[in-house]
C-alpha cells in the first residue's frame, strides 16, 4: 500500500501533468512567460559561447588587435571622436528599456492606450538602434574595407568576429521591434481584453534581454 507521501507526491505530479497538457500555468508561472524564460536560457548559452570564443581567439591572436577607439570613430566636422555612435547606441538601447518598462506597467492597468504608444515607442527606439548597426557596418565594409575574413587595421579574424557577434545580436533586435509592434497592434486591438496583459510583460523579458547583451557586447568588444 502507498504511503500518505507518496500519494501525496502522485498528486503534485498528476496536477503538475494537467497543467502542462491543458496549457495552464505551470509552478504558478503564465505558460508564455516559463516558455520565454527558457528560451532566454538558451539564448544566453549561445551568447556566452560567442563571446567566449571572442576572447580566446582575440587573447591568443599573434598578430595585433584593431583598437576600437581607431575603428569606431566618427568625425563631425573636426577631430574624430572615438566610440561616439556605439556611445549613442547603448545610450538608445538602455532608454529603450526604461519605456518597456512603462509599458508593462501600464499593461497591468490595463490602460491600452498608453501601453501600446511605450510599446511603439520601444520598437522605434530599437528601429533607430538598428539603423545606426547598418550605418556602422556600412562605414566599415566600405569606407575601411573590414571583411569576415580580412581587415586591414591588424588581425583577420576581427571581422568575423565583429560580424558574427553585432550581426546576431543585430538580428535579435530586428526580431524584437517585430514583436513589439504585433503586441503593440494587438493591445489597441483589444485582443488581450479577456486573457490579460501578460504578453506585454512576456515582450519586456525578451527585450530586457537583448538589451542587458548589447551591455556585454559593449564591454567585450568596444572597451577592451
Amino acid at each position: 500500500m502507498a504511503s500518505s507521501g507518496q500519494i501525496a507526491d502522485q498528486g503534485v505530479v498528476n496536477d503538475l501533468v494537467e497543467d502542462w497538457s491543458q496549457d495552464k500555468e505551470v509552478f504558478k508561472v503564465h505558460w508564455g512567460k516559463a516558455m520565454m524564460w527558457i528560451f532566454l536560457l538558451s539564448d544566453t548559452f549561445i551568447f556566452t559561447s560567442f563571446l567566449t570564443g571572442y576572447m580566446k581567439i582575440r587573447a591568443s591572436s599573434t598578430i595585433p588587435w584593431p583598437n576600437a577607439s581607431e575603428i569606431f570613430a566618427l568625425s563631425f566636422g573636426g577631430d574624430p571622436i572615438p566610440l561616439i555612435l556605439i556611445a549613442i547606441m547603448t545610450f538608445v538601447l538602455i532608454t529603450s528599456s526604461g519605456t518597456m518598462a512603462l509599458a508593462v506597467n501600464y499593461g497591468y492597468r490595463r490602460d491600452r492606450g498608453k501601453t501600446a504608444l511605450f510599446l511603439f515607442i520601444t520598437a522605434a527606439f530599437g528601429l533607430l538602434f538598428v539603423g545606426m548597426q547598418a550605418f556602422e557596418w556600412t562605414k566599415l565594409i566600405v569606407d575601411e574595407g573590414v571583411r569576415p575574413w580580412s581587415n586591414p587595421f591588424g588581425a583577420p579574424q576581427f571581422g568575423a568576429c565583429f560580424f558574427m557577434i553585432t550581426g546576431f545580436h543585430g538580428g535579435h533586435v530586428s526580431g524584437g521591434v517585430i514583436y513589439l509592434t504585433y503586441v503593440a497592434i494587438g493591445v489597441l486591438n483589444g485582443r488581450y481584453e479577456k486573457k490579460g496583459y501578460d504578453i506585454v510583460e512576456i515582450a519586456g523579458l525578451y527585450w530586457h534581454f537583448v538589451d542587458l547583451v548589447w551591455v556585454f557586447i559593449f564591454a567585450f568588444f568596444y572597451l577592451w
